[in-house]
């Protein structure tokens, strides 16, 4: 078969079209999920080419094997299989953002916190050697519950 010159195209050849399917997945064929190497495969392609503008996967097989799988049927499980996909990176980010916001909120008011009690510090022990040690080390404190917390 000619190979496609799409400039979006991802060239997959291979002898049987499960050879893209998890064989342990037990749900019928156009629901299963990708094989993990030919998901990786497809998806590191994908970041190569130039964004904005439509994937079009060529999958090549023996003639043999193209009669017997229905082309509609497959590009039904890649489509359902990478909105699937999309949608659980979606949900992941989200949840990522929100542990994010939440992680500087926390950094922030106990950097806060530190850097006030410094202050009430200096007032009760005023410039000397224990207000100065005291001092720096609830500043040093604050930023290292920052840089933990986020």
């Amino acid at each position: 078969m000619p190979l496609s010159s799409a400039p979006n195209a991802i060239q997959i050849r291979v002898d049987e079209v499960s050879q893209l399917f998890n064989t342990l997945d037990p749900f019928p064929f156009r629901e299963r999920d990708l094989d993990k190497d030919a998901e990786d495969f497809i998806v590191g392609w994908a970041r190569e080419l130039p964004r904005h503008h439509p994937i079009q996967i060529v999958i090549h097989v023996p003639d043999a094997e193209s009669q017997k799988v229905n082309a509609g049927q497959v590009t039904e499980a890649l489509n359902r299989y990478f909105e699937y996909r999309a949608g659980v990176l979606s949900l992941d980010l989200k949840a990522l953002f929100r542990v994010g916001r939440l992680s500087l909120l926390i950094g922030l008011t106990v950097l806060a916190g530190c850097l006030l009690l410094s202050r009430f510090i200096v007032r009760i022990f005023g410039d000397g050697e224990v207000g100065r040690y005291l001092t720096e080390g609830l500043v040093i404190l604050g930023w290292v519950a920052n840089w933990k917390l986020t």
